[in-house]
């Protein structure tokens, strides 16, 4: 049995092709280009910044004012409290570089007290305030700082990224979903004579609808998976380079199976999209029709 959207041979010679179905389908491969670039890179910035939350979480460092030379004591009492998984003693000679990053060479001219740093990571259910009293108790100067708060600026900024590349994804989609209905207008004028011969006969708008329907489901397929082809493509030659080396920072791909299914479900749900967006814009035409 044929399926209601299946056309005949003969039902598909009934509107010629003529010269706009390639800008069509052009036009429908550039923005599905620019969609799955846009929510590949979307997705990669999201887990970036899931994954530096999570790689963060547990990590803080300990700070002593002025307090040189007791970076291996500090290390070795937050070692000896309950929930602490390890302290390593930042070496004073890497300390001075930081500073020297910072402040230049003037800064150990000036003779600037250099505190004494520890880097920790808790346990999961450890309790930092606990921690923090019980090394004021032998370094009363001595500070918590959670290395999350740290980069917090950094990653409101790459959510604000992940929206802002959301954002493009459906304004793209929307432009897609305009294009198609004045392709879908133009093609309706184009072939007004065969749509008045076709209703002369007895044709129903829903039959005309289906002529119609056709035409803008395979424009949007075929253009669609060229774009999203040519994405792919695009999107392995640079996992060849700096995505792969973003992942190996992060300890592991930036763009998660789960990404890459969506990514290639867009051109899919483009197809679907834009055919019923044109057929509602044909329907609405043709009962507009005198």
């Amino acid at each position: 049995m044929r399926p209601q959207w299946a056309l005949t041979a003969a039902e598909r010679q009934l509107l010629p092709a003529g010269r706009r179905r390639g800008p069509t389908r052009g036009l429908i491969a550039i923005m599905m280009f620019v969609m799955v670039i846009v929510a590949a890179a979307g997705l990669a910035i999201g887990n970036a910044a899931a994954l530096l939350s999570q790689a963060t979480e547990a990590r803080y460092s300990i700070q002593l004012p002025g307090g040189a030379g007791q970076g291996d004591a500090l290390a070795r009492a937050a070692r000896d409290l309950d929930g602490v998984r390890s302290a390593r003693a930042v070496p004073e000679e890497e300390v001075n570089e930081t500073l020297d990053r910072w402040l230049g060479p003037a800064a150990r001219e000036a003779d600037l007290p250099v505190p004494a740093l520890v880097e920790v990571e808790f346990d999961d259910n450890a309790d930092a305030k606990a921690i923090e009293t019980a090394l004021r108790s032998e370094f009363a100067d001595a500070m918590l700082v959670a290395n999350r708060s740290t980069i917090q600026p950094l990653l409101r900024s790459l959510r604000a990224l992940g929206w802002v590349a959301a954002s493009l994804v459906i304004l793209v989609g929307v432009a897609a979903g305009a294009a198609v209905v004045l392709a879908a207008r133009a093609a309706l004028a184009a072939n007004r004579d065969t749509i008045d011969v076709m209703h002369g006969v007895g044709a129903t708008d829903e039959q005309v609808v289906r002529l119609f329907q056709y035409r803008i489901a395979l424009d949007s397929l075929v253009g669609g998976a060229l774009g999203a082809g040519l994405a792919a493509l695009v999107l392995l030659l640079v996992s060849a380079s700096g995505l792969a080396i973003a992942g190996r920072m992060a300890g592991q791909a930036l763009l998660f199976p789960v990404d890459l299914l969506m990514l290639a479900l867009l051109p899919l749900g483009g197809a679907l999209l834009a055919t019923l967006v044109a057929r509602r814009a044909v329907l609405v035409s043709l009962r507009a029709l005198p």
